[in-house]
């Protein structure tokens, strides 16, 4: 997907079992974040930025959702560990992050794998792409600040 494009409708479903739809969030912005694997270091200290700064984020007017590869289960205990109170779409058949594109060949420690890219998918009212985040702009630890200083 690129800048300009509308998300799907369907999102998937998060770690309590709940489908997660854009219409859902008609008229607030979103910030929709793919990270490749719960419970690792970097994706832990990503989502815990988020969660640390989602009073800043919520006023200016975004929800946070993120999606991974990973099943509703291991959602639900990465949530709970990290006190992570917005969803996290189980998206274990990739069909959303292939649909935003950011399911593909990644080169880590010199290796070329599939997986998720981590991206961040900022989301206009409308359910419109108005900003994509790519994993060589994304700092992890300080992610939601990066957002907020947009």
């Amino acid at each position: 997907m690129n800048v300009g494009d509308r998300i799907p409708e369907i999102l998937g479903v998060d770690q309590y079992g709940k489908e997660i739809k854009a219409s859902d969030y008609a008229g607030k912005k979103i910030i929709l974040y793919s990270y490749p694997k719960a419970n690792t270091p970097g994706c832990t200290a990503e989502a815990c930025s988020l969660q640390q700064h989602k009073a800043e984020l919520e006023a200016k007017g975004y929800v946070i959702i993120g999606v991974s590869k990973d099943k509703q289960d291991a959602q639900m205990k990465f949530a709970e560990k990290f006190g992570l109170d917005f969803p996290l779409i189980a998206d274990t058949e990739t069909t959303l992050l292939q649909q935003l594109g950011c399911w593909g060949e990644k080169v880590a420690c010199g290796r070329r794998t599939i997986g998720t890219i981590r991206t961040t998918y900022l989301v206009d009212e409308n359910g419109v792409i108005e900003r994509i985040m790519g994993p060589k702009e994304i700092k992890t630890k300080i992610h939601a600040e990066q957002i907020l200083a947009l």
